[in-house]
């Protein structure tokens, strides 16, 4: 049989990566989108790694119009179609377990990347390396000190990165916890393809909770340079 042209297979390879919103905000990439889960006991529950077996179903909407969705009957309706059951269970506080396990995967992501040795934390080694040009994106802690934001900011500047730093939506304890370390206040990635990797965890949690609206343009300097591009290694 005769191969079909190039065009016709990456057309086919978009449309197998694209899923659609079971709530009507159009196709994406499944890994921009949320994929739900329908358990053995019908109950539904966040599977963000998308590695869950069975049937599921995709969200691309943030967490107030998830939950006036379910509040208004429009979610377990669109459920019940994806999963061609009328016994769908949903748990009341399904907006708030999302975001948890987003939050975790984002923390997660950080956790491999310091392990990997593309990351760095403290602020006189950041700077050095804002300065050389080798940060791929940087990371302030949501209660760390304007000064100290403002200090790495103009280094990362100075060093070729465009932008603010981006204002990670936990506390310093919360970093420090994930990645191990002590009072973990600032975030440098000095890896490019380990940036998009962070910067996509980020952003599916920040977009879900409605603080995408912040996002630095940290790895505006990555031409073409996707999550998809360099998935290799995400969780």
């Amino acid at each position: 049989m005769r191969n079909p042209p190039n065009e016709t297979l990456a057309q086919k390879a978009k449309h197998e990566s694209e899923r659609k919103c079971i709530l009507g905000s159009g196709h994406a990439a499944r890994d921009d989108l949320i994929r739900l889960a329908l358990g053995p006991d019908n109950s539904v529950a966040p599977d963000v790694r998308a590695k869950a077996p069975g049937r599921g179903a995709w969200i691309g909407v943030d967490r107030p119009a998830l939950e006036e969705a379910q509040a208004e009957g429009k979610l377990k309706g669109a459920l019940a179609r994806a999963f061609k059951t009328g016994d769908v269970r949903i748990p009341d506080d399904l907006g708030e377990k999302i975001e948890t396990a987003l939050r975790q995967s984002a923390l997660d992501r950080l956790g491999l990347e310091a392990r990997s040795g593309t990351l760095l934390t403290g602020s006189e080694k950041i700077e050095t390396a804002a300065r050389r040009g080798e940060v791929h994106l940087l990371i302030h802690a949501s209660d760390a000190g304007e000064d100290g934001n403002r200090k790495l900011d103009q280094a990362w500047r100075m060093g070729g990165g465009q932008g603010q730093g981006l204002v990670f939506p936990a506390e310093r304890t919360i970093l420090s916890l994930a990645l191990g370390r002590q009072n973990v206040v600032h975030i440098a990635i000095i890896d490019r393809a380990a940036a998009v990797r962070v910067r996509h965890a980020l952003e599916r949690w920040r977009a879900f909770i409605g603080k995408n609206d912040g996002l630095s343009t940290a790895t505006a300097d990555m031409p073409g340079a996707s999550a998809m591009d360099v998935s290799e290694g995400l969780e």
